[in-house]
């Protein structure tokens, strides 16, 4: 007989969320041959042999503060065209079988819960996941809509750190893809230290970050001065409705302005600005001016559009850094990796560059290709 199939486990927090519901709707349909793996990085040739978790062998389950059923949600994400017509029915089977995994999040309004509570039962949620499906480990991932930084000296974590806490404490490898405050609290700095588990990043990098990360380096590159980078982003959905809050907005802003001052040296003049637009759903549209100095002072602007939806540019990298994080756990991988920077805006270290954070990338395969 053959041995049974090693099987990997995906938490999202969040799971009910755009992003969430697309990557778990998108690997059945890749599992399932039924499309390609546009933008899944760890699908493409340098990749193969590093030991990776197929992804028909990846089991999805997740924390979330809502009741709106994953198949329906789908349905939903269909309906405005971040899904492809039919899929939804398609891979029905698997999204109702990963919705069944769905625990309630919180801490929801009314919630007396200490802290302690909370992660004791956010843990204690994944550990039986873990072992009702037999799984190797279970990696956790957050994407959840982004929350304001916490005020200092509160007395409570918030809900991002909660769940963080509770991934430690499960023994399982973290994954930050929000702004969100996360393992990046002094309160967990012991814990991250002794659970020896991989963790990455901090804000995935998705669209305006990612093309600001290829285009910073190319004015140092040419010695063009950038004198101002401004730019406006368009959106609606969920990411719409919370970043109108002007303090979770601030969170998501960081890292898009540290990106420029790691590369240029600096933070240049000029903001960026996040509008809520309840009609764009899913959709957005980013808008960046750049202006900077050419040979004798002669003043240049460039100017870039990104129109995209964030749920498709994400899914696919959710699930590339599920599947390196639990081969980095696999062959005994500790702490901060910031060989996976070229995923984030705010990495655990390494060149800020895209180009370098694709050889790092690439190294880190090759590495994982030689601890099999």
């Amino acid at each position: 007989m053959s041995a049974p199939a090693v099987r990997t486990g995906v938490w999202f927090i969040g799971a009910r969320g755009s992003v969430a519901t697309t990557a778990t709707a998108g690997c059945a349909a890749l599992a399932a041959g039924l499309h390609p793996a546009a933008g899944m990085v760890t699908e493409t040739a340098p990749f193969a042999g590093s030991g990776l978790p197929p992804v028909g062998s990846l089991v999805f389950g997740g924390h979330d503060t809502l009741d709106c059923p994953l198949p329906k949600r789908a349905e939903v994400l269909a309906a405005g065209g971040v899904l492809p017509h039919g899929l939804p029915s398609a891979v029905h089977s698997e999204l109702a079988a990963a919705d069944a995994e769905i625990r309630p999040g919180g801490p929801l309004s009314g919630d007396i819960r200490t802290d302690e509570e909370l992660v004791t039962a956010f843990a204690a949620d994944l550990t039986d996941f873990t072992r009702r499906n037999g799984l190797a480990r279970t990696v956790v991932v957050n994407v959840a809509s982004t929350e304001p930084a916490p005020d200092p000296g509160a007395r409570r974590l918030p809900a991002s750190s909660l769940y963080a806490a509770a991934a430690l404490r499960a023994g399982c490898p973290y994954v930050n893809f929000t702004p969100s405050t996360g393992l990046r609290t002094p309160v967990l700095q012991a814990a991250v230290a002794a659970s020896a588990l991989p963790h990455a990043g901090r804000d995935g990098k998705t669209g305006q970050t990612l093309l600001r990360s290829v285009l910073a380096p190319m004015f140092v590159q040419r010695a063009l001065p950038v004198r101002a980078w401004s730019g406006t982003n368009l959106l609606g959905g969920g990411d719409g409705a919370s970043l109108a809050d002007p303090a979770a907005a601030a969170a998501k802003n960081a890292g898009k302005e540290r990106v420029l001052a790691d590369t240029l040296g600096a933070a240049p003049e000029g903001e960026v600005h996040i509008d809520d637009v309840p009609a764009l759903g899913d959709w957005k549209t980013a808008w960046d001016h750049i202006a900077f100095d050419g040979f004798l002072g002669a003043r240049m602007v460039l100017q870039t559009t990104w129109q995209g939806c964030d749920s498709a540019l994400a899914a696919p990298l959710v699930l590339d850094l599920a599947r390196l994080l639990a081969r980095a756990h696999e062959v005994g991988l500790t702490g901060p990796r910031p060989e996976l920077g070229f995923y984030f805006k705010d990495p655990d270290g390494g060149p800020a560059a895209l180009s370098a954070q694709y050889l790092a990338l690439l190294s880190f395969a090759e590495r994982l290709r030689g601890e099999k």
